[in-house]
């Protein structure tokens, strides 16, 4: 029986003891969502075999969920995801307008919002972010007293991209933060979780973000990294008036109409784009191809 929610596996050496999958059980994370700037015309999953049984529904964030069960042996399943999608961030907001972090500290502890786009859920540890105190005395550097929480958040993604290396291979989907953070080292999951632990330990609400980057760029843009495989970063709560702010510390940029949003949560943990249990033997490994590109 092995999980099937780690789409960062590398490539096994011998698949050669490999037996079919007998049963497997999936929950789907991979249709994108609508959100405050993303607009999403149409979608369509489909799945290879067909399931004997497929669920679609949401999850307490509003995450687009299906849930697919099938019963005939098979040594390759394959998930296919379609969708035309608008994406208008706007002009970016002026992280100096935005409150002293402090100040956003204080509402989101006093809040009594319970709803999903609350910042009390994300707060505190989760499944895969601790509060480490090495992340926070780290993440601390960029929030002095006083300072403007969006004007923090950004030095800090900065930091973390010049500081930490893009190394595919390096960890894994179950690399902790600290785990990662001790690297210096690591993806864009790991360095989500870096953030989200040294900003949540400072008080300060941040979600995951799992998503797609565009990967068709003119011959002069730089390329981003990510943008072959899934993607992810993080959204800050900056206050009552700017909200949710998304930030990729992977590019160190601000969150734009290249990124496309499947799902948010408190880490990878409540968005892993598969999950599930599949009965069988040896080795298995999982391949992604992503392609993001402007229509029209």
């Amino acid at each position: 029986m092995r999980r099937s929610d780690d789409l960062r596996r590398p490539p096994v050496d011998d698949l050669s003891l490999c037996v079919p999958v007998t049963v497997a059980h999936h929950m789907l994370r991979m249709t994108p969502i609508d959100g405050r700037y993303q607009r999403v015309h149409v979608a369509t999953l489909d799945v290879s075999p067909v399931p004997v049984e497929r669920t679609e529904g949401r999850d307490f964030f509003g995450n687009r969920t299906t849930q697919v069960v099938l019963n005939q042996p098979h040594d390759t399943l394959v998930v296919k995801v379609a969708a035309r999608i608008a994406v208008d961030h706007g002009p970016a907001g002026q992280p100096q307008a935005t409150p002293p972090w402090e100040a956003v500290r204080e509402v989101a502890y006093g809040s009594a919002d319970l709803t999903p786009q609350s910042p009390a859920h994300f707060l505190f540890p989760s499944r895969q972010v601790s509060l480490d105190p090495e992340i926070r005395d780290y993440a601390a550097v960029s929030f002095p007293p006083g300072r403007p929480v969006l004007d923090g958040a950004t030095e800090l993604m900065n930091r973390i991209k010049d500081e930490f290396v893009y190394e595919v291979g390096a960890t894994t989907a179950t690399t902790t933060a600290p785990m990662s953070f001790a690297l210096r080292r690591g993806v864009c999951q790991d360095f989500s979780h870096i953030m989200i632990s040294g900003m949540r330990s400072l008080g300060v609400p941040v979600a995951y973000v799992s998503g797609y980057l565009r990967t068709f760029h003119k011959s002069d843009e730089a390329r981003l990294e990510g943008s072959d495989a899934m993607h992810a970063w993080v959204l800050a709560w900056c206050g009552k008036d700017a909200g949710w702010v998304g930030l990729d510390p992977t590019n160190g940029i601000l969150a734009g109409n290249d990124h496309v949003v499947l799902a948010v949560g408190r880490d990878y943990a409540d968005v892993a784009p598969i999950d599930g249990v599949i009965f069988a033997a040896g080795g298995h490994r999982i391949e992604v191809a992503v392609q993001v590109v402007p229509v029209g």
